[in-house]
Formats: C-alpha cells, structure tokens, sequence
C-alpha cells in the first residue's frame, strides 16, 4: 500500500515512528476486499447477463477498493506490518479467483492462468521468506502490473469485447506480471544482502 524503506533495518527510525494500530480504516477496507471475493465467484458462476453484470460490478468495486485502502494509508499515517501483507494478499486472492474461474468457464485459456498465478505464488512465499529481514514495498511496476490484470479480466467479463483486445491486453498483463516477478526477486536479495550486512556489523 505505501512505500516504507525497502531494508527494514532502521531500527532507530522504527523505534521513534508512533505504533499504529492494526485495526485502523485502511486495513478494514482490505478486509472488505478480501470478504467480497467468494460473493464475486458466485455471482461469476450463476447463468444469466444480470449476475454477470453483477460480477462485473463486484470485482470493480473491490479492486478500486485497492486504490482506497492505499490513499487512507499514506493519507492518515495507518502504515502497518498487518496491511503490508494483508493488502497483497487480497490483491491475489481477487485477481486469482477471477483468473480460476474465467479458465474453469472456459473463457481463459488455462496456460495464462497458471503462468500469471504461478508468479503471484512465488512472489507470495519469496515475501514470508525475507520478511524477517524486513517488508519489500510495492513498486511502481507492481502497480501497473495490477492495473493491467484488472483491465484484462474485465475485459473478459464484460461481454461484447472483441477477442483481439482481450488477448492484447491479458497477454499486456502476463508481460508485466513475469518482469515484475523477476524485479521482485532482485529486490529480495538485495534486501537480504543488506539485512545480513547490518546485522555483521
């Protein structure tokens, strides 16, 4: 949601910074995400244009929820541990029950899908395995990355919309998405390396 340092060793900056509770508006919106995504596949799944459009309208809902949580954050100083890994979190499980479903409906070719969660995935347990060294923060490519996969997905639930735009813009996503991993991994061996250098001295 925000930009912290990307080291997580400035222990004397921590320790001068207010707590702030985990229980604040920025990490209940991310909470309303995260609860909106089951109510999002139901709506996926049932027959008719009406619930299509109503999943359409749930998964934008949620996803400009996204941008809310993140303004409150930087806005009102609600910068939390909980919300560095929660707002992620949602983030997937959002993108990847939309990508699952739309392959299970046959709509999405399920190669897409593996390689686009197959990166979520691993950048998900790359996260817990530096997170004792410190929170790598979203960067810019994260979030286009995100903007990217959002447009592709409604894309594909919105009906009407011509095959060679869909294509064009998943494979647009899945692009991005990849090349970020890639930065994500760089950026955790640095941290790593930084973190293992602090404590050395």
């Amino acid at each position: 949601m925000t930009n912290p340092p990307e080291t997580g060793t400035d222990s004397t900056a921590a320790s001068m910074a207010p707590k702030v509770s985990a229980w604040n508006i920025a990490n209940v919106v991310t909470v309303i995400r995260l609860a909106m995504v089951p109510f999002f596949v139901v709506c996926l799944f049932l027959p008719g244009s009406g619930w299509r459009a109503a999943a359409l309208v749930v998964f934008m809902v949620a996803s400009l929820t996204d941008l809310l949580d993140g303004e409150l954050a930087r806005r009102y100083g609600l910068i939390t541990d909980f919300g560095k890994i929660a707002d992620p979190l949602a983030d997937k499980a959002l993108i990847g029950a939309a990508l699952i479903s739309l392959s299970i409906l046959d709509e999405l070719p399920w190669w897409m899908t593996i390689v686009i969660l197959g990166r979520e995935l691993g950048v998900t347990i790359l996260r817990f395995a530096v997170i004792r060294h410190g929170v790598i923060p979203a960067s810019y490519g994260g979030k286009v990355k995100t903007v990217l996969q959002i447009a592709a997905i409604v894309s594909y639930i919105w009906p009407g919309v011509p095959e060679p735009i869909r294509w064009i813009v998943m494979g647009a996503a899945a692009l991005v998405t990849v090349g970020t991993g890639l930065d994500y991994v760089i950026r955790a061996i640095k941290l790593r390396q930084v973190a293992k250098q602090a404590r050395a001295r």
